[in-house]
């Protein structure tokens, strides 16, 4: 209910909207009401309310509070319930527990901080409080488990969509779960799923995205930035989050119903950083990798599967997400 009375104080603009006009819009109490108000107002809204006018919207917090970011998605995308946390362990497990007692498809998880936040191969995700957006999705997919990893790639496309509508900064992806800003990352994404011989439970798509971060350690910050440091300006996480999730859905209820990738190829091609360039091809992690584990090519596009595909040689190989990380030939990108 929270969510529905901040979007119609959002759509007063500096007006007031009556009591009256909220419960019968809504279909509540006005003792509801003012106790959603309330609420609202605990959690950092300031919320002006005047005698015979009714209540008017005057600050937002930069927080990534549920209510907030579900009035921002239209109606009719499949995300209809977001849980925020201050501080998780993991958004990525979170969901998955809600998954397992039986959470609906469209399950948004968001936290302000995480302790145990995970990347790649088993690898830490640092969260910092407040900064950043950390954000997993719960989907039931009836695709092929092959097909899952496509997920990753609509996951990437979906925040390059929205970061460069909303903070107008050009975006491309490193296949298959980087986006980067002037070469350099500013988001992960982490895809988990359970299945049972050929029956996928479900998937957790994991987003972790650099938002206002305002530095980062030495060993980092050559290949990694925020949207901040690029555009000096804070990004509204809660538009962000909101923005990301809706263009998701809507991706994957397309890739549900036509099966693969294919419609999808050109659309990530085009933000594809390595294309018709050299890459190396790193089988298995990249600083343990012997020169017999690395092999050299020109990266092509994908595949309607979301493989990335390298010439090498003269010969077209299909380079599959999860089993080899690629490089550029002179950089991260």
């Amino acid at each position: 209910m929270k969510e529905k009375i901040l979007t119609e104080l959002r759509k007063a603009g500096d007006g007031y909207v009556s009591g009256t006009a909220l419960c019968s819009l809504l279909g509540i109490s006005r003792q509801a009401v003012w106790k959603n108000i309330a609420a609202l107002k605990e959690n950092g809204y300031q919320v002006e309310s005047v005698a015979s006018k009714g209540y008017r919207l005057l600050s937002e917090p930069d927080k990534m509070y549920g209510p907030d970011i579900l009035s921002r998605i239209d109606k009719d995308c499949l995300c209809k319930q977001v849980e925020s946390f201050e501080c998780i362990d993991s958004t990525n497990t979170k969901v998955k527990q809600l998954a397992e007692a039986g959470a609906k498809e469209g399950l948004l998880v968001v936290a302000e901080e995480q302790t145990g936040g995970k990347g790649r191969r088993g690898r830490v995700w640092k969260s910092e409080p407040g900064i950043g957006i950390w954000m997993s999705l719960l989907l039931r997919p009836t695709l092929p488990t092959e097909q899952i990893s496509g997920l990753t790639l609509l996951a990437a496309l979906a925040i390059a969509g929205a970061v460069e509508k909303l903070c107008k900064l050009p975006c491309q992806i490193k296949w298959p779960n980087d986006v980067v800003v002037a070469k350099k990352k500013i988001c992960g994404i982490l895809t988990e799923m359970s299945t049972e011989e050929n029956y996928i439970h479900y998937v957790v798509v994991g987003m972790g995205i650099n938002a206002n971060t305002l530095s980062f350690p030495d060993e980092i910050k050559e290949t990694a930035t925020s949207l901040f440091l690029q555009t000096g300006k804070k990004v509204d996480r809660a538009e962000l989050t909101a923005m990301i999730t809706q263009r998701l859905c809507a991706y994957y209820e397309r890739f549900e119903k036509e099966g693969d990738l294919t419609s999808f190829i050109d659309e990530y091609n085009e933000k594809l950083a390595n294309k018709e360039r050299e890459v190396r091809i790193y089988h298995g992690m990249v600083e343990k990798c012997s020169k017999e584990d690395i092999e050299t090519g020109v990266a092509k596009g994908i595949d309607k599967t979301g493989a990335l595909l390298v010439e090498v040689d003269g010969q077209t190989k299909r380079v599959v997400s999860g089993e080899v990380s690629v490089r550029g030939l002179y950089g991260y990108v």
